[in-house]
């Protein structure tokens, strides 16, 4: 079969390789709509280690087209939405856990383009199809479903991370598609003022829709002190949704005592994260620091279709370009690479 991903480091490519063999807890799918993210990029440049001959992908809806003889739920030509993070759900190591991300190690129920080929194929692998395989309710696009099983599962985790209540001052650094979708969030659990930083004028338009209050470019001068005295010290919530290591110093710094960062950014191998020891209190200041990867598993994404069946948050807002066919997978991703200014989120009709 046909697939897009790297031959190595910097170096994608078309590539050619066997079908997977699906086992009897499994489902073969194939694509009907895949979406790039920057996470896909981020491995093409060696962000999260060295891979060879690896098929990109982790955002899709797809139909079944073959299912193993112990799943009862999916069936082939079944229209299934696949999250972006497949757990082992028989691992220890996600028993009675809240965070399905880390089934057996670190990251390792994050299956696709992390331990094995991903979506961007002709066919692709899913493990344990009736715990990891959603259907598509009636009422919610398979648009919207795409942007659900990584944007708006990542985005609304940070706010989980954050717990964030009513009334509470938030800051969102970064409004790529996952910061927009934590700005959404954030409304959705009572936030008071939204402090978005970033400065794409696509972006700044979807984050105001999503119930952003201000926006603050991070080119400025110093974020964290701008923040601060904007708000008469800082906020109580802080959500790193992009940037590097000295984004995380300002995200600690521009948080109040008592207060929460909650990171969902993918940094580099290359970043060192550190601070000043004052900027947390010389370790006293009750500031938590959280970080989290997406939950995996299809109740998660059933529950967040339900808030896009309701009329409560609408993903699709993200979406600024769309490719059809198979082939053009190639033009989203390099797309998705370049990040041109009017770029948010692209998807492709395969």
């Amino acid at each position: 079969m046909k697939g897009y991903g790297i031959t190595s480091l910097e170096h994608p490519s078309w590539l050619e390789k066997e079908r997977p063999v699906c086992g009897p807890l499994d489902a073969i799918v194939k694509p009907v709509a895949v979406a790039p993210c920057s996470s896909d990029t981020h491995v093409m440049h060696g962000g999260s280690g060295e891979k060879v001959n690896l098929i990109l992908g982790h955002e899709a809806v797809g139909e079944a087209v073959e299912v193993g003889a112990l799943v009862k739920r999916v069936k082939p030509g079944d229209f299934v939405v696949v999250p972006c993070t497949t757990p082992d759900w028989l691992a220890p190591g996600i028993q009675g856990s809240l965070y399905t991300a880390h089934d057996d190690g670190m990251i390792s129920g994050y299956k696709f383009v992390n331990s094995k080929d991903g979506v961007f194929a002709e066919y692709f692998h899913v493990n344990q199809a009736d715990a990891n395989l959603a259907f598509l309710p009636e009422g919610v696009s398979p648009e919207a479903a795409l942007m659900i099983v990584d944007m708006m599962s990542t985005g609304f985790h940070a706010v989980e991370l954050a717990e964030i209540g009513f009334g509470d001052t938030v800051a969102v650094i970064g409004i790529g598609p996952v910061g927009l979708m934590a700005i959404a969030g954030a409304a959705l659990r009572g936030a008071g003022r939204i402090i978005a930083v970033g400065t794409r004028p696509a972006s700044i338009e979807v984050a105001k829709s999503y119930g952003a209050s201000e926006i603050v470019s991070y080119r400025g001068g110093d974020l964290a002190a701008r923040i601060k005295e904007m708000t008469g010290g800082g906020v109580q919530k802080t959500i790193i949704a992009g940037g590097d290591g000295e984004t995380f110093r300002q995200a600690v710094e521009m948080t109040k005592a008592m207060g929460t960062i909650a990171n969902v950014n993918f940094f580099d191998m290359k970043d060192a994260l550190n601070m000043p020891a004052f900027v947390w209190g010389l370790g006293m200041s009750n500031k938590d620091i959280r970080c989290g990867f997406c939950p995996g598993g299809r109740v998660r994404v059933e529950k967040l279709m339900e808030l896009v069946r309701c009329g409560r948050i609408d993903p699709t807002r993200l979406i600024t370009h769309k490719f059809r066919g198979f082939d053009k997978i190639e033009d989203a991703f390099l797309l998705m690479d370049k990040k041109p200014q009017d770029l948010i989120k692209p998807i492709v009709y395969c």
